[in-house]
């Protein structure tokens, strides 16, 4: 503690890369229905609630004299149920997202094809081509990911920048004045996915070793950088592509399509068009091996399988299989796919448990702590409502 190591920008960059990936390719899509103000009023409240569920963790984290991850911390808070139930929702997170990663894949790379080369690729081949190629990339190994990681994450900067450059002069004012309330709280799933980074902050207390404050820098500070660049995509895409129309809001949402195809589709400038669908295929790619590199090392932890500098091939397939074979049968699942993850697993992962190891915590085992989240129960109890709001609008969708 005394010795400073890491840094809060080095911190903040590593939520920025968490959060910035394929979930935010529909946002513009599952929240533009409401209109660009609305929506953004629904950034600032998702922002607040899952910037505080980040501090909870933050404050059991500070429990514990050494790393640790969430299956320790809600084990040795909440016993074998909240173990379980760590176990059980990370699992359908990290599927339901492979899900909707290699479905987009599949969408996404049928609709480069016919736009860059005239080709009619079907999507389940779009999605299979995705898979075959980038999991040999993660069965190479966490290096290798690491290395390509880096790569890509400076191509899609360069993507984001340039679309955003271009795409300023094709945004229309008047779209941007459009407000739609009812649609409001239908995108609450989504946006849970899109500030969530909850299950880094063990290793990030880590690199910054133990230094609680730095960490709390670290989370508000990459958390309102995600808000920040959210709002502007969110301007320039909703200025750009209209409500209804072919390839408007409405249309994009039935189809499964995300923003960088609904972009292409209105403006004709072929620069757009490249660097949005560069951007979104950049964005697929880098959430995909992330979130597949995780569900491979969790399932080799729970199974106690040591891998050396290669994966464990067994794995690899056990872990990208059942997401490819869902995607065949079920191609237009990535909004559903997404909001699942947000709506039912990562609420009950990042929202309810948090909630629970806190109280465990501070109102039944007076654990000593360095830092307590304000508001005492009136807070908790806030959050475990906002939670139970966001878990029966998607059952509702569900159902």
């Amino acid at each position: 503690m005394n010795e400073k190591k890491g840094s809060v920008l080095g911190g903040i960059l590593l939520i920025v890369g968490s959060c910035i990936g394929a979930g935010m390719l529909g946002l513009p899509i599952q929240t533009g229905l409401s209109g660009f103000f609305p929506s953004v009023f629904m950034f600032f409240l998702s922002w607040a609630f899952m910037t505080t569920t980040a501090l909870l963790v933050v404050e059991v984290n500070g429990w514990f004299s050494r790393k640790v991850n969430f299956l320790t911390m809600t084990e040795q808070t909440l016993g074998k149920f909240g173990k379980a139930m760590c176990w059980v929702t990370y699992l359908f997170l990290f599927y339901a997202l492979l899900v909707a990663y290699i479905s987009g894949s599949g969408s996404l790379l049928s609709t480069i094809f016919q736009n860059s080369f005239s080709i009619s690729l079907p999507m389940w081949g779009g999605s299979l081509f995705f898979v075959v190629l980038f999991g040999w990339v993660v069965y190479l190994g966490t290096r290798g990911v690491d290395l390509f990681n880096r790569l890509l994450m400076f191509v899609k900067v360069a993507f984001f920048v340039l679309f955003l450059f271009i795409g300023v002069r094709y945004i229309q004012p008047a779209l941007l004045m459009r407000s739609d309330t009812h649609h409001m709280l239908s995108s609450l799933p989504l946006l849970v996915i899109a500030f969530g980074f909850h299950n880094i902050i063990p290793s990030l207390t880590s690199y910054l070793n133990g230094d609680l404050k730095r960490v709390r820098l670290t989370i508000i500070g990459g958390s309102l950088s995600c808000l920040v660049i959210y709002i502007i995509f969110e301007w320039v895409v909703l200025g750009i592509v209209p409500l209804g129309g072919a390839h408007g809001l409405a249309a994009s949402l039935k189809q499964d399509m995300e923003a960088s195809q609904a972009v292409s589709a209105i403006v004709r400038s072929p620069w757009v068009r490249t660097f949005a669908q560069g951007f979104g295929f950049v964005a697929l790619l880098t959430s995909f091996l992330a979130q597949t590199m995780s569900l491979v090392h969790f399932l080799a932890d729970g199974m106690k399988v040591n891998t050396k500098q290669k994966e464990n091939l067994w794995i690899c397939v056990l872990a990208l299989l059942p997401p490819l074979v869902f995607s065949f049968f079920f191609p237009n699942l990535f909004f559903k796919a997404l909001n699942f993850a947000g709506g039912i697993c990562a609420v009950i992962l990042f929202g309810l448990l948090p909630v629970g190891m806190v109280w465990m915590g501070r109102y039944r085992r007076q654990t000593a702590t360095g830092y307590t989240v304000p508001g005492g129960k009136l807070a908790l109890g806030l959050v475990v409502l906002f939670s139970l709001l966001i878990l029966s609008v998607q059952l509702v969708a569900m159902f």
